[in-house]
């Protein structure tokens, strides 16, 4: 059974399961990581038998702003209810405020799985009104 929960996970374990998502990005670098983990404004988790089998994380004000960093599964617990248990649960602590932001790559099920979600994608929102920006270094 798999269990939702606040926490900060171990180093070994945040390697373990970002290393299984292929987001290698970040575990190349292993103390930003960590840094980035501690330095969220919440850390979701979930574990089966004790396992991190999930992430999601936050950077906030707590008020009015609130970015879905990472939202993560490990590949044996896909699809299966992990990923958006997590989400409902950040979506639960910031049910107040105003804007939830989040940016996902283009996989095919990412936008149907958002959207069951309740998100939007911003030029979808009043066509000619909202604009998102990125820079990525």
């Amino acid at each position: 059974m798999v269990t939702i929960a606040t926490e900060l996970p171990t180093p070994e374990e945040l390697l373990d399961l970002y290393g299984a998502v292929g987001w290698t990005a970040y575990t190349r670098d292993p103390d930003v990581l960590v840094a980035a983990i501690t330095g969220s404004h919440a850390v979701i988790t979930a574990r089966d038998a004790g396992r991190l089998v999930g992430l999601a994380r936050t950077v906030s004000d707590g008020a009015t702003i609130v970015y879905v960093q990472d939202v993560l599964v490990h590949p044996e617990h896909q699809r299966t209810g992990v990923g958006r248990a997590l989400l409902d649960e950040v979506l639960r602590r910031y049910e107040r405020v105003r804007q939830t932001v989040l940016l996902t790559d283009a996989e095919p099920g990412q936008r149907a799985f958002y959207e069951s979600l309740g998100f939007v994608e911003a030029h979808d929102v009043s066509p000619g009104t909202l604009r998102s920006f990125v820079l990525l270094r």
